[in-house]
């Protein structure tokens, strides 16, 4: 199927971020997002997916009859307003307020500024490593990023409108009224769409996590048991990660031997080191800023410092592709989780009270913005992947979504940066910050942590290299473990149940109803979690 833009010329050469109209409705769309973002991060302890609400309002604005808008018409400008709304509203939220108020709920209020200004640092590396990674074997646009093919088909309805309209439109009236009655019907919607084998183990993940006190009269997230999984699970899917940026293959070959060239990834094994590289120079200057701004000369020693900037920038490095790849198979994003298990290794490790507060503020930035970016691109890759020529098109239409993400981010950070002191000031901490600090203050009850950790990273390895790197098993079991929602284990096999059968009666033919499906439930509880924005505080 080919998206045709209504605007003349525009398939000949991809819109631009910076034309008048996209940009101010870009900025003007990315304060709304901020706002959505740090008012339900505070009050609800939960972030909008406002990709979808983004793509809906550019749809009703390119229907407004008034010729300036006329352009906004394009499934591209609305693609690029999506993807701004979405960065700002997960940036705000995830990557900078959360962030430094970990050391206001240490009690440090004189830190919050030196850590916002290396993690203001981390969130455009974190976006910069994901613009020069997508589309590559580590991170393919092929693979689910099931929230970009729900804002993708969203805008695709809106521009075809019939019967995808009506199935899309179907699917969010119900995602809406499940998330109303309290059910994580993202979980289904992300099933519809996502690997079948990472997603049974996501759902395996979700069943013990609700089930093992009543089953085994354990709680496993006290005992750190998916802690360990994800550390061993982690492990090897880093040195797969590794395995994909080194081995050699010839690309002449693969190219001539593949039939669409969209399938093709477009960025090479040197191009991925070399991004990563890149990324890690770049979180290396923001661990210093927020090292020396934040006065740990005074607490380290001089080796011990410059081993605390290197390691901040690799755990903040190996947070966002370990996050990265979680979301990319299941939509979900376990940041909270990933950055729990660095704080349970520095205080193993013995790492300063403060220093280590530092430290987790810090990693925890990175991965929100990584993530939402990918499901951005994705929802762009499926917009352009029919367009031919096709590579230079793909490229160009890549690089305006992220100067659009761009704009977003640097409203997220004005918005955070005259906003945080109001919403501390308040009592109004996102929840996350207030368990980070408490952790570290409290410290380790139990001295066999350690061997906890290591004894249940046995599975999660094993588990993590049978599936291989294309399936992300371990990590999906881990993450699944990691996350308390409950009734989402149902909603996840059930939905691969329909799934299953439907596909096995239709044949290829089901792909695109359950990808509607799918997008509709994850649009509809979107929409839900958005408008919870009007609750009381």
């Amino acid at each position: 199927m080919t998206i045709s833009d209504p605007v003349a010329g525009a398939e000949r050469a991809h819109p631009r971020a910076f034309e008048p109209t996209v940009l101010v409705i870009t900025i003007v769309l990315s304060v709304v997002g901020a706002i959505i973002g740090l008012h339900l991060i505070t009050t609800l302890g939960i972030s909008a997916n406002t990709s979808v609400i983004g793509a809906l309002i550019a749809m009703i604005i390119g229907r407004i009859n008034v010729a300036a808008l006329r352009k906004m018409r394009s499934v591209h400008r609305q693609n690029l307003v999506q993807s701004a709304v979405s960065g700002s509203t997960f940036a705000a939220a995830n990557s900078l307020l959360a962030p430094i108020a970990v050391p206001f709920a240490f009690g440090r209020a004189d830190l919050v500024w030196p850590v916002f200004a290396g993690v203001a640092i981390g969130l455009f590396a974190d976006s910069f490593v994901l613009y020069r990674l997508f589309n590559s074997r580590l991170l393919p646009a092929q693979a689910a990023w099931p929230p970009g093919i729900a804002a993708a088909d969203t805008i695709i309805a809106g521009d075809k409108g019939g019967r995808r309209a009506a199935v899309l439109a179907g699917g969010a009236v119900l995602g809406f009224i499940g998330a109303f009655f309290k059910l994580p019907v993202s979980a289904a919607g992300v099933a519809f769409i996502g690997n079948v084998w990472a997603l049974g183990m996501f759902g395996v993940g979700l069943l013990f996590s609700q089930y093992s006190p009543t089953w085994f009269h354990i709680n496993i997230g006290s005992f750190y048991i998916p802690h360990g999984v994800m550390i061993g699970a982690g492990l090897v899917a880093l040195g797969q990660a590794a395995y994909l940026m080194f081995r050699k293959k010839d690309r002449k070959g693969e190219r001539t031997t593949s039939i669409d060239p969209s399938e093709v990834p477009q960025v090479d094994e040197k191009a991925l080191r070399k991004g990563v590289l890149q990324g890690y120079v770049l979180f290396v200057l923001g661990a210093a800023v927020v090292a020396l701004a934040g006065g740990l000369i005074s607490e380290l020693s001089v080796p011990a410092l410059i081993l605390w900037i290197l390691a901040a920038a690799l755990a903040a490095i190996i947070h966002e592709i370990i996050v990265g790849l979680a979301a990319m198979h299941s939509g979900w994003f376990p940041a909270f989780a990933v950055t729990l298990i660095f704080l349970v290794l520095g205080l193993i490790l013995g790492v300063p009270p403060v220093a280590l507060a530092l430290f987790v503020g810090y990693t925890s930035a990175t991965g929100p913005a990584f993530a939402d970016m990918g499901y951005d691109f994705k929802a762009g890759w499926l917009l352009r992947k029919e367009h031919r020529p096709y590579d230079a098109f793909e490229r160009a239409g890549r690089f305006q979504q992220y100067l659009a993400s761009l704009v977003g981010f640097a409203v997220a950070t004005i918005a955070v940066a005259v906003s945080w002191q109001a919403f501390f000031g308040d009592g109004l901490l996102p929840p996350v910050a207030k368990v980070y600090a408490a952790t570290i203050q409290a410290g380790l009850s139990d001295p066999n942590v350690l061997m906890t950790l290591l004894l249940w990273a046995i599975p999660g390895a094993l588990i993590q290299f049978l599936g291989g790197a294309n399936r992300q098993m371990g990590v999906l079991l881990a993450t699944g473990l990691l996350i308390a929602t409950p009734q989402a284990c149902w909603l996840v096999f059930g939905a691969l149940v329909v799934r299953i059968i439907y596909r096995w009666r239709r044949g290829d033919k089901a792909d695109e109803d359950l990808n509607l499906v799918g997008a509709g439930l994850i649009a509809g509880d979107a929409l839900y979690s958005t408008s919870r924005i009007f609750e009381s505080k």
